[in-house]
């Protein structure tokens, strides 16, 4: 094979590889660290927040460079995790909106823990980025509303309402028992909360962002042409 041949194998795969190696391995480093301090810190259930799920989908994604792997979190989290930012934001200004960030000034909480889970604000950013780089794929609303209904029948069957029994347990998984990790909503009945979030969330969250991401790989489409 001559050298210029040579030179546009490289080049073509260089090409394929849609996901820089050095992100790949920067991803990877911060999960291999997450991981192991999570266990330690909060249990082996913390994972099943659609958080972290999306987290560790992601980085099949990008070693795989899989749209709907991709794809199927950008749908989940991009709206709940910008209003994560707003509230953290928000608490750092002291005028928290929600709570859900309140962990994150909790004195009793190492703040090596707490700074890793600072990647609840960088997360949609990359998840949209890993959508542009490896496109869209339509079927990401159907796949992550089935995995939702999976996860939150489980932390609602399964998993222990609050308060914490134990410092650090995760409790009130996903919000299957209402909107406070300090008590079980008490203005409706738990069952109604549950069908609730089933309905809503895919409603109001999932299909809304399915929608906006639709329109988003369109446009590069449009713009790649």
């Amino acid at each position: 094979m001559q050298a210029s041949e040579l030179a546009a194998t490289s080049t073509d795969d260089a090409d394929e590889a849609r996901i820089p190696l050095w992100f790949k391995l920067a991803y990877s480093a911060f999960c291999a660290v997450l991981v192991p301090t999570y266990l330690v810190a909060y249990g082996p259930t913390n994972f099943l927040y659609f958080c972290d799920i999306a987290l560790l989908t992601g980085l099949l994604a990008i070693w795989l460079e899989n749209p709907l792997l991709a794809s199927a979190p950008a749908v989940g989290i991009l709206l709940p995790q910008a209003l994560w930012a707003v509230d953290f934001l928000g608490a750092a200004a002291g005028v928290p909106l929600t709570g859900m960030t309140a962990y994150m000034f909790d004195a009793k909480l190492p703040l090596f823990t707490r700074s890793l889970s600072f990647f609840h604000f960088w997360l949609p950013f990359v998840l949209a980025w890993l959508v542009w780089r490896l496109g869209y794929d339509r079927r990401a609303f159907a796949v992550w509303t089935v995995a939702s209904w999976v996860l939150l029948s489980v932390c609602y069957f399964l998993m222990p309402a609050p308060p914490a029994a134990i410092d650090n347990l995760p409790v009130n998984i996903n919000y299957v028992f209402g909107p406070s990790d300090a008590a079980v909503q008490s203005f409706m009945p738990g069952p109604l909360w549950f069908v609730m979030l089933m309905v809503g969330l895919p409603a109001v969250i999932f299909y809304p962002t399915h929608r906006l991401l639709l329109r988003y790989a369109a446009n590069d489409a449009a713009e790649a042409g």
